[in-house]
């Protein structure tokens, strides 16, 4: 049989072994890169706490009035208009990795190949939307390369208002769209199949669009809200 004074032990070292294992655990996986991470050539594109790195289409500041970061997460306002937000960097070949989460019936997305030279944010789409909102094809369902490509199903999307967690890679003309750790697609850059897809979408005339430019990566700002966390990036090597 335990003994009182015994419990009255035990019971504040077991309390602190559980803090000692959790809490600080959970903080330090949250918007930060694991030795193995850094080693494998990995950067933080968003800190938890600031916008630094990241500015509005065509302005040198973020585009704060349309974005709230809380507990380590990244919120685009629900109803914000004009907050679409890039980074301040240029990426290749890349591997591109985030965290989101939306309410059931959001529409957002994240675009790579963005470039000022279009005078808009046009680039290729990661759609990320409920396809309870689709009516027309799987082309603009999530996970699709928005308009030109869609993705596999079945997918494994997670409950809305849970988190997703997504990958885009880049190298070369070689593309991927990775959602929970299954591939959904792949493509080409500038493959006759791909162009002539292009051209049957909005997207016709708009230069260089289905094929690789380097450009940065944007976070949509449709009228919905969406969050977003543990986003990091690493540059690939050309493939030879």
């Amino acid at each position: 049989m335990i003994s009182e004074r015994r419990i009255l032990f035990f019971f504040p070292v077991f309390i602190l072994a559980v803090l000692g294992s959790w809490c600080p655990a959970q903080e330090s996986r949250l918007n930060a890169l694991s030795e193995t991470e850094q080693k494998a050539g990995w950067k933080m594109l968003f800190d938890g706490k600031t916008l630094n790195g990241w500015r509005a289409y065509g302005k040198p500041s973020p585009p704060s009035h349309a974005w709230k970061i809380e507990n380590g997460v990244l919120t685009h306002l629900r109803g914000a208009k004009q907050g679409d937000m890039m980074t301040v960097e240029v990426f290749d070949d890349f591997e591109f990795s985030w965290e989101w989460s939306m309410p059931p019936e959001s529409n957002s997305g994240i675009k790579y190949f963005i470039t000022e030279e279009r005078k808009a944010t046009i680039g290729h789409e990661y759609q990320m939307i409920d396809d309870r909102l689709v009516t027309d094809h799987d082309l603009s369902s999530c996970g699709s390369f928005y308009l030109v490509v869609a993705p596999k199903t079945p997918k494994p999307l997670k409950p809305w208002g849970e988190w997703n967690h997504s990958r885009v890679i880049v190298q070369g003309n070689h593309v991927e769209h990775w959602l929970n750790g299954e591939k959904l697609l792949e493509y080409t850059c500038g493959d006759p199949k791909i162009l002539a897809q292009v051209d049957s979408t909005k997207f016709k005339g708009i230069k260089d669009f289905g094929r690789k430019v380097p450009g940065h990566i944007l976070l949509t700002s449709h009228n919905d809200q969406a969050s977003f966390r543990n986003l990091k990036i690493r540059r690939l090597p050309m493939p030879k």
